[in-house]
């Protein structure tokens, strides 16, 4: 009996370090430079993943397929329980099909819907506000992956942990992580191929007829008389409007506002009577309110409930000294 344990000890032992030779072989990267080839490789590639998607609300399993012809970039995000859900992009146009309501298209770069935004990041841009940090290598999917953290430096913003597949570089799981580290979000893949051959089952996608480009509601582009007076390092403003929407009579003043990974915006109307300071936090969005100047002020989007309070506490009226 002695000698077949020392033989079984023996064997594992070989098994072992055959495995962390093979990973030890493997040059370690810097984490920039590994993130720049994760995003080109989500675009460059041809492949299909199958993935779950979990949130506070619940789990989600999912399929999405990514090809690239001459003169097409296709993708499709096909939702595999339940009630059929597609969303389907030929180039700069995103199409989306629910059950119960009117199929429309909007002008976009890549699909967002339960897929991590970081992917498509620009990491050149995102280095001067956030740290890159590498934690390591385990496995995702039977694949031997290099875990890297993003890490926003004033600590006002989510972060992200990733897991990318050292052959393919595309990403298997990231885990979006509040401020306290807890898990708001994970995009996990629990298997996937990087062949040909999904060319072959997207070409379909190349003549078929997608549904219109949706018209946005017009906007009143004008001068504010309020500012942002702090935002997080790195934020800019992207757009600004004045509109009314539909059922409510009063205008409503919007900034949308951008670091490049995570987008909120700022808005202002006039307040009503009986409105207080208030807040919904619903996974990665947050919805701050308070009334100040008799004037609404509401922050929308993804961050942190403290960040998306100080930046309404921050907004400057004109008529303010």
């Amino acid at each position: 009996m002695k000698p077949f344990w020392c033989a079984i000890c023996l064997m594992a032992g070989s098994l072992f370090f055959s495995t962390s030779a093979r990973a030890a072989d493997i040059p370690t990267m810097a984490p920039g430079a590994l993130l720049q080839q994760m995003s080109q490789a989500s675009q460059s590639l041809n492949y299909e993943f199958a993935f779950v998607s979990v949130n506070k609300q619940g789990v989600d399993s999912l399929r999405f397929r990514h090809a690239v012809f001459e003169k097409h970039r296709l993708a499709q995000l096909l939702q595999m329980d339940g009630p059929r859900r597609e969303i389907v992009q030929r180039d700069n146009e995103i199409s989306f099909f629910e059950p119960g309501l009117e199929p429309f298209t909007l002008a976009g770069d890549h699909i967002v819907d339960s897929l991590p935004s970081i992917v498509y990041a620009d990491f050149e841009r995102l280095a001067q506000f956030y740290d890159f940090i590498p934690v390591g290598r385990t496995r995702v999917s039977d694949r031997l992956c290099e875990v890297v953290r993003v890490v926003a430096r004033d600590g006002t913003r989510f972060g992200y942990v990733l897991w990318i597949d050292t052959a393919t570089k595309l990403p298997l799981r990231a885990d979006l992580l509040d401020r306290d580290g807890e898990a708001l979000e994970q995009f996990r893949v629990i298997s996937f191929i990087v062949d040909p051959q999904v060319q072959s089952l997207m070409q379909g996608l190349e003549k078929v007829n997608l549904p219109p480009l949706l018209a946005m509601p017009a906007s009143e582009k004008a001068d504010f008389d309020w500012s942002a007076g702090w935002l997080p390092a790195g934020v800019s403003e992207v757009s600004r409007s004045r509109r009314t929407l539909p059922g409510i009579n009063v205008p409503i003043e919007t900034r949308l506002y951008t670091d490049g990974l995570f987008s909120f915006s700022v808005n202002i109307a006039q307040a009503e009577q009986g409105e207080a300071e208030r807040f919904i936090r619903t996974g990665r969005r947050t919805i701050h309110t308070e009334v100040r100047s008799n004037k609404d002020i509401t922050v929308v989007g993804e961050l942190p409930p403290a960040t998306a309070k100080r930046i309404a506490d921050g907004v400057i009226f004109k008529a303010q000294p």
